[in-house]
């Protein structure tokens, strides 16, 4: 798979089979994935990854506290602008209508949506997760770093046959995720990623670009 088609290729994939990664092919990925670029190389990220029993567990802990109605952690960074402008807005506005339009749940069904979003809390049935933290000291350049480092991860995941979801909702629970992982006090939980082999029996939407015209200026010579 060359680099162009595992770029279009790659998608948020909402649906897992319970098939598992081979750990060699997730230990082949992260080591080449640590060559993704960062300002004066220094690396940011720090990735955990959770199979088997570990993540049954945290997976069982993070869908108690949703059963229970528990308060989500508080935030350890804003994921969203209070005040998003446009035309981020209506970019985030017309994801969530073709996400939930695609389930058949409609805009004012916010019980049916909650439904919908819990299946981030058993990663979608993935038979893996990485996630991804930073410390808490360094600063927004270090985590555009982790974006460029996480976009490396699941497109050698493509090449590997293998699908994705980065899921900043494991931070609404990042102190249950603490407790399986026990991460030293001065990391911040940035996001989970599911990982697996997509269930082609699962059918969601994909999400449009804006286009090229949108985003990309050319300034180039008269």
């Amino acid at each position: 798979m060359d680099v162009y088609e595992a770029v279009r290729t790659r998608r948020a994939v909402r649906g897992f089979t319970d098939r598992q990664v081979p750990r060699e092919v997730l230990e082949r990925v992260l080591a080449t994935a640590a060559w993704a670029p960062s300002a004066s190389n220094l690396q940011p990220w720090h990735a955990y990854v959770l199979t088997g029993e570990p993540l049954a567990g945290l997976k069982k802990r993070a869908c108690a506290r949703l059963a229970a109605g528990e308060p989500w952690d508080e935030p350890q960074y804003e994921q969203y602008p209070a005040d998003l402008k446009s035309p981020y807005r209506e970019r985030r506005a017309a994801f969530g209508e073709q996400r939930y339009g695609a389930l058949g749940i409609p805009r004012e069904d916010i019980e049916a949506r909650q439904r919908a979003a819990s299946a981030n809390w058993d990663c979608f049935g993935a038979s893996a997760a990485l996630f991804c933290y930073i410390d808490r000291d360094l600063g927004p350049a270090q985590w555009s770093d982790l974006g460029m480092y996480l976009q490396t991860v699941m497109l050698l995941l493509r090449a590997e046959g293998l699908h994705s979801c980065t899921q900043m909702a494991w931070a609404k629970y990042h102190r249950s995720v603490a407790e399986v992982l026990v991460p030293p006090d001065d990391l911040v939980l940035f996001c989970g990623m599911s990982i697996g082999f997509e269930d082609d029996t699962v059918h969601h939407a994909r999400t449009g670009r804006a286009p090229i015209e949108e985003t990309v200026t050319f300034v180039t010579a008269r």
